[in-house]
């Protein structure tokens, strides 16, 4: 039995791509730190906020099969965006990305806008927390 449980309340709007609220029972908490679209030589990779959510997305499930968890164990995920106007534009993409990547166990989740992250040449930071079994 997962220790994640996704809660969607009906008298909320029909959430699209994250979990209204998640519970979690399990023994032992994995902090993410915020993750780019660094490659393994320090460098922002993709041109563009689809390309770099992958790269992010991906290195922040390494970090998260690092630590021996998986995308299911996902609670809480913040992304940090420079432009949210182009994040909604993209968000059908980024939801196949997350999808493609992550599955479909969305965990309780934030968009929120930023006007710069620490690599000047990063579109999105993606950072959460996961409960492990």
């Amino acid at each position: 039995m997962s220790p994640i449980h996704r809660i969607n309340p009906v008298e909320l709007s029909p959430p699209a791509g994250f979990s209204h609220a998640v519970t979690a029972t399990g023994s032992q908490l994995v902090f993410l730190a915020g993750q780019t679209a660094l490659d393994q030589r320090g460098d922002i990779v993709g041109a563009t906020l689809p390309e770099q959510f992958a790269t992010a997305l991906t290195n922040l499930l390494a970090a998260l099969r690092a630590a021996g968890g998986a995308p299911a164990d996902l609670a809480r995920v913040t992304v940090y965006a420079t432009d949210v106007a182009d994040y909604r534009a993209n968000a059908a993409e980024l939801g196949r990305i997350w999808r493609r990547l992550a599955g479909r166990d969305y965990p309780a989740m934030a968009v929120i806008g930023a006007a710069r992250l620490w690599d000047e040449q990063a579109l999105v930071e993606i950072d959460g927390v996961a409960v492990l079994p």
